[in-house]
């Protein structure tokens, strides 16, 4: 929790609901494998301020819709749905269980803006303002499968598009959007060496 309240001034209601994903994610965690084990001590870095990442590019307004593309447990969607409660989050990923965690532990810990959903990003219908994922995916693929679902109409600071935490060298990925995304080293914002070869992307679209 300290790692959260060195980079974001958080509400009584975000502190306790932080609090409560340390309880729950190793709980969930040791039924359905959603976070690597080794990986679980490190949640509230790896995983938490990692999603919380995008809240540093953007604040998203109020009423923005934003979808989550194969969330997995629930990263980033549900720090971000913490962060932004005035905002409307869908979350979405082809596997049932690991939508079943995500579905849990939102109830659990009492976000009234999010919703968990068991399909493939293709059958995926609504439109959004943002779509959001963690390393899911070449950008190009991601792009081909949710332009559909950008919104015409804009609200925010920064055009609707897609916005992609990743890691790692991301040349060939980012080489026919080179014109138009974005690209921000983590490192710029979080001092932790597990920053430093993570990157978030942002394509208008």
């Amino acid at each position: 929790m300290e790692i959260l309240r060195k980079y974001f001034t958080l509400t009584p209601l975000q502190e306790q609901q932080f609090a409560a994903l340390g309880v729950l994610y190793p709980e969930w965690n040791a039924k359905i494998n959603v976070i690597s084990r080794k990986d679980i001590d490190n949640l509230y870095e790896h995983h938490i301020l990692h999603s919380l990442a995008i809240a540093r590019l953007i604040s998203f307004k109020p009423g923005t819709q934003i979808m989550d593309v194969g969330t997995g447990g629930g990263f980033p969607g549900i720090p971000l749905a913490i962060m932004f409660p005035e905002c409307k989050f869908l979350l979405v990923d082809s596997i049932g269980k690991k939508i079943k965690v995500a579905t849990e532990i939102a109830q659990t810990i009492g976000l009234q803006n999010v919703s968990c959903v068991q399909e493939r990003i293709e059958d995926e219908k609504g439109t959004f303002d943002f779509i959001v994922s963690r390393a899911v995916m070449p950008l190009g693929d991601l792009v081909k499968l949710t332009r559909k679902n950008i919104a015409k109409q804009q609200h925010n600071a920064l055009p609707n598009g897609l916005i992609c935490l990743k890691g790692g060298e991301l040349q060939a990925e980012m080489q026919p959007f080179r014109n138009i995304a974005e690209q921000t080293a983590l490192s710029t914002w979080f001092d932790e060496e597990y920053f430093k070869t993570k990157k978030i992307l942002y394509l208008p679209l």
